[in-house]
């Protein structure tokens, strides 16, 4: 290596080494880290030590063998070892684990006495795949988990999980779970507040003469918060595509988790929401003020589990012990409806304020989410106001597309209409121009087009103005939730794949079925490949091309057979719209007549200057076959 290579050698290094010495956490900071462990640590060991003793408490007065001796304690006794684990906490280390119910029309609510968390939440206007009877249930049990840490005046440091809460409920929509000391007049509120036909509601943490109980010096409660996302739809391959971890934080910043691997994140920008995602439904955490010094993680569920993520989260929440402010906030369980999420932006004073909840439904990348935005979710539900089958909205928002898209349908068509009557021009100069002659064989091409008018590029120019339409619609499709559950001739669930045949192992790139839908839209994809491809000028040479154009209506299959449904019967119905215009087109085009306005307006452009396009073209041809045969002549003399 020569004495630059190694200068840059050494730069680089330098430049390693100063940022690993900048951003070397101070003593404060190393110190403050080993705190916060040795609290965990500690908090672990104190979680572990309740919990034993509870179970040997109970152990000594419920399961003991009949018939057997046995000391059971004095309550004086358990009295001071649950004093000694749980301090002004004690009262609450036993209980019974009970449940209290909040419903209004959307959601259903079970709230478990131990740990004051929401052990159950249930959607009552959808249904799992596959169960028509019983509500949805987002989670149960286990599946989800709610908890804070609690730091006791005496130093104790407990969890809420292993502490049992008093349901108070004055109305339907509303519930107190309230933690008890042993002081009168100390206790901690979890306040539920459920409001009539919302998927939104309240909950509260107020602490009430808490200060007599907690550490003086607590500002702030660690929260853990764990879930597991069942799989609620027919398709799980495409399910776990759509199901991530995503949170906004307070500076507006949309931050999404890996879906396809295990990912975790520490985050230290303040965060405004935290949400939890399956493909067509989400439950999202709001912060009143904001989550601080939060760590993400998310993974896959196991294959063939019941089960498709794992979510988790560790975070900082700001907590007033006086009482006086309420740490506030706002949970959000129902469907990813983009109409609805948009809509708890309308009443926002300002920009600052907006939750952007709508984020939660991909709709694609920049220019697709506009027309996502702007058309496709519009008009989609525009069409839906009417009462329409799904079936017929989608026939209509398709017929819609192809008239907002027919003039570069037909300047497409328009130019392969000329490059098709140009074909028996085109193939004697490519019989009278052999392969060793390619470089003039392209500049006779060239100037034919320029003699008639035609610019290769006229055709591909509509179509490149299509596809962000066409993308959108590839986006707009599977995450519509309008779509779920409902049926379409045999298709039982428009956003699932609609399987005629099924087998009992995996094929690689097919799957474990064969969707009825795609088949016929690759059917009807490949016979119109074969029209259109026969009628045109290519050159026999490029054979591989016209192979390749054939090819890949047949790798649509592999690609959308798990698609939904929906997005195949759109795709297979608007393909019917293209093939219905270029037979129209077609009878409405005389070639002979064509030929014959493209020859009149060659000699009008006669003697006129070329277009800038094709100066330049016919220019690099020449260049080329200059350097060609320079390049001959080179090889010529080099062996004689």
């Amino acid at each position: 290596m020569d004495k630059n290579t190694w200068i840059g050698f050494l730069l680089i290094a330098a430049i390693i080494v100063g940022f690993s010495m900048l951003n070397r956490p101070s003593k404060e900071e190393l110190a403050e880290r080993q705190r916060i462990n040795d609290s965990i640590r500690v908090a672990q060991e104190m979680e572990l030590e309740a919990q034993q003793l509870s179970d040997s408490i109970n152990a000594t007065l419920n399961t003991a063998p009949e018939g057997t001796t046995m000391v059971i304690p004095s309550q004086e006794e358990v009295a001071a070892q649950l004093a000694a684990v749980y301090g002004p906490f004690a009262p609450a280390a036993q209980g019974a684990d009970n449940e209290t119910v909040l419903e209004n029309n959307k959601l259903r609510l079970y709230i478990a006495s131990k740990g004051g968390r929401i052990a159950k939440a249930e959607l009552k206007e959808y249904k799992a795949y596959g169960d028509t009877v019983n509500p949805l249930t987002l989670f149960q049990g286990d599946e989800s988990d709610l908890s804070f840490t609690l730091i006791t005046a005496n130093n104790r440091i407990l969890s809420t999980r292993n502490l049992y809460f008093e349901a108070l409920q004055p109305n339907p929509q509303n519930v107190i779970m309230r933690l008890k000391t042993d002081v009168e007049d100390a206790y901690i509120d979890f306040v539920y507040t459920l409001p009539e036909d919302e998927y939104m509601f309240d909950f509260q943490i107020i602490p009430h003469n808490a200060q007599m109980v907690l550490a003086q010096n607590a500002n702030s409660l660690e929260m853990q918060w764990s879930q597991s996302i069942p799989q609620q739809e027919r398709g799980r391959k495409f399910e776990e595509r759509y199901a991530r971890l995503q949170y906004m934080t307070v500076g507006l910043e949309q931050e999404r988790m890996s879906e396809a691997k295990h990912d975790s994140k520490r985050e230290s920008a303040k965060v405004r929401w935290i949400g939890y995602k399956d493909q067509f439904f989400s439950t999202v955490m709001i912060a009143k003020d904001a989550f601080t010094s939060s760590e993400f993680e998310s993974t896959p569920g196991e294959a063939y589990s019941n089960y498709i993520k794992h979510y988790s989260t560790k975070t900082n929440v700001g907590l007033d012990i006086t009482g006086q402010t309420a740490t506030s906030f706002r949970y959000f369980m129902g469907p990813n409806n983009y109409n609805l999420l948009k809509a708890y932006d309308n009443d926002a004073p300002d920009e600052t304020q907006k939750l952007h909840l709508k984020e939660l439904v991909l709709q694609g990348w920049r220019v697709i989410i506009w027309i996502n935005q702007i058309f496709s979710f519009p008009v989609f539900d525009w069409l839906l106001n009417f009462g329409l089958p799904i079936g017929l909205v989608i026939l209509l928002m398709t017929l819609i597309i192809k008239l907002i898209i027919l003039p570069f349908v037909f300047a497409s068509y328009k130019s392969s209409a000329k490059m098709r009557v140009l074909k028996p021009q085109i193939d004697e100069i490519n019989a009278k121009y052999p392969m060793e002659k390619m470089q003039e064989r392209q500049q006779a091409t060239m100037a034919l087009y320029q003699k008639a008018g035609v610019s290769p590029m006229s055709g591909c120019l509509p179509m490149l103005f299509q596809m962000p339409i066409l993308m959108a619609m590839f986006w707009f499709f599977p995450t519509a939730i309008e779509l779920r559950g409902q049926s379409l001739w045999w298709a039982e669930d428009l956003s699932a794949y609609d399987a005629i045949l099924t087998w009992g192992h995996h094929i690689p790139l097919l799957g474990d079925h064969l969707s009825l839908f795609c088949l016929i839209m690759t059917v009807a994809n490949l016979g119109y490949t074969i029209i259109t491809m026969q009628s045109q000028a290519t050159d026999p040479n490029m054979k591989f091309m016209k192979y390749m154009m054939y090819f890949m209506p047949i790798m649509f299959l592999f690609i959308f057979n798990d698609y939904a449904a929906g997005l195949s019967f759109y795709y297979t119905i608007s393909l019917g719209f293209t093939i219905l215009q270029t037979m129209i087109f077609r009878w409405t085009t005389d070639d002979a007549k064509l030929l014959a306005q493209m020859e009149a307006n060659a000699k009008k452009k006669a003697g006129k200057p070329k277009s800038g396009f094709m100066a330049r073209l016919e220019k690099m041809q020449q260049e080329q076959m200059r350097m060609a045969r320079e390049n001959a002549k080179a090889q010529a003399k080099k062996y004689r």
